[in-house]
């Protein structure tokens, strides 16, 4: 699972993963087969030739971007590569397939390559960007388009914002016709393109609802020729990521989460329903919602601290998630302090207290730890914290708090 920006949890899925979504409703995207191992490269390459195509594109499938000017750890370079022969596709997939790819979205230690897609190469007569979003300062479904595809949708933002085409979507009544074709004729698309691009985009669109994804991005989408030299438009890349909220409803896309993209940490978090992501700092923090943590992350920061994950707890957490989260945050050998931040709304802060002095004691924690309290039965809360013999140092406030805490680390 993945935080976001929006204090969403979100759960992503590879590239022929999104396009098997897709085409279900409608979506046109390449002849593709994946390979889950060297053995299926082969058979996936002769059939792609087979249908008609002169080439055959050799994706890596991790869940990172840039992957195809990213470098292998072994020197080999690019994790997507279009081959003109069976045999050249299988030489790519050997230098691809288990081997470790380091984009710039990946970080220094890189993902391993362990599924490959093959895809029937595509002549390509003009790249779009195209995608479907959470507009959270209006509370819509906000599709985003633009002529510049292929580029880094940010980098377009910032170089050629007037190339961005945006439109919200009233979701009660869903995507309409004439804002399909709006963003189809926002585009340059015309005649049988036009109509082409009306269904693709009233697709995604439908693909973004229906599977209560957080986002759905196309990048690219493409116009490209087909072999009898008709035009037409088709989903060439394809991201989604998922809200984890909703997975629930969606048995056939929880089958499709890749435990092997996840780090182990955050896999064992959300065996107890606990939010948690590792980060780069050293004071870990244990924290009830998600706006909260945020806050205490920035906190933190604010008097010189670097926080060490993002944990949130819940509303609602239980002794036992307390200790589970306890035990996932000393299993990072970064974390020189913890501080744990609650505020007691529907959280019983006597519950949260219990559950610190039982971590504590089951963990045999030796690190500094600040507990700050407020809310929902804190007295009594407060009043176990003290009672408990525990070394527990008390937070009279978030802000005294990441100072005490800061200070007690040394940075």
């Amino acid at each position: 699972m993945v935080f976001n920006a929006g204090s969403i949890f979100v759960m992503n899925i590879h590239e022929y993963q999104a396009k098997q979504l897709l085409a279900q409703y409608g979506v046109n995207v390449p002849y593709e087969i994946p390979a889950k191992s060297l053995a299926e490269v082969r058979p996936a390459a002769e059939k792609i030739m087979a249908a008609g195509s002169s080439k055959v594109v050799v994706k890596s499938q991790i869940h990172a971007g840039g992957r195809g000017k990213g470098t292998f750890k072994s020197g080999f370079q690019g994790g997507v590569k279009v081959a003109s022969s069976v045999d050249e596709a299988v030489g790519f997939a050997e230098k691809m397939f288990s081997q470790t790819l380091v984009t710039k979205q990946t970080g220094a230690d890189g993902r391993q390559v362990q599924t490959l897609l093959l895809a029937a190469g595509a002549k390509i007569k003009k790249e779009f960007y195209l995608a479907v979003l959470l507009n959270r300062e209006t509370s819509r479904p906000l599709i985003m388009a633009s002529t510049e595809g292929g580029m880094d949708i940010e980098e377009v933002a910032e170089k050629h914002p007037e190339k961005i085409f945006k439109e919200n979507i009233d979701p009660a009544v869903g995507i309409m016709p004439y804002q399909a074709r709006k963003i189809a004729s926002a585009l340059g698309l015309k005649g049988d393109l036009f109509n082409a691009g009306v269904k693709l985009i009233t697709g995604v669109y439908n693909t973004w609802w229906e599977c209560d994804a957080a986002m759905v991005e196309l990048n690219p989408l493409a116009v490209v020729e087909l072999a009898d030299g008709k035009e037409t438009v088709m989903a060439l890349d394809a991201k989604i990521s998922l809200d984890d909220n909703a997975l629930y409803r969606h048995k056939n896309i929880q089958e499709m989460r890749d435990l092997n993209e996840e780090a182990p940490l955050e896999i064992e978090a959300s065996k107890f329903a606990l939010n948690y992501i590792k980060l780069d700092g050293s004071i870990a923090c244990l924290v009830n919602g998600a706006g909260l943590a945020m806050a205490t992350m920035d906190i933190i920061q604010h008097f010189g601290g670097n926080p060490a994950n993002f944990l949130d707890v819940g509303g609602g957490a239980s002794k036992e998630q307390v200790t589970a989260a306890f035990k996932i945050i000393l299993s990072d050998p970064n974390v020189k302090g913890i501080m744990v931040n609650i505020f007691g709304g529907i959280m019983d802060c006597n519950v949260i207290a219990t559950g610190i002095v039982a971590a504590v004691k089951e963990t045999g924690l030796k690190l500094p730890l600040v507990v700050r309290l407020e809310g929902n039965n804190v007295a009594a809360g407060k009043k176990t914290l003290a009672e408990s013999g525990v070394a527990i140092i008390n937070g009279d406030s978030m802000s005294d708090a990441a100072q005490k805490i800061v200070k007690a680390v040394g940075k």
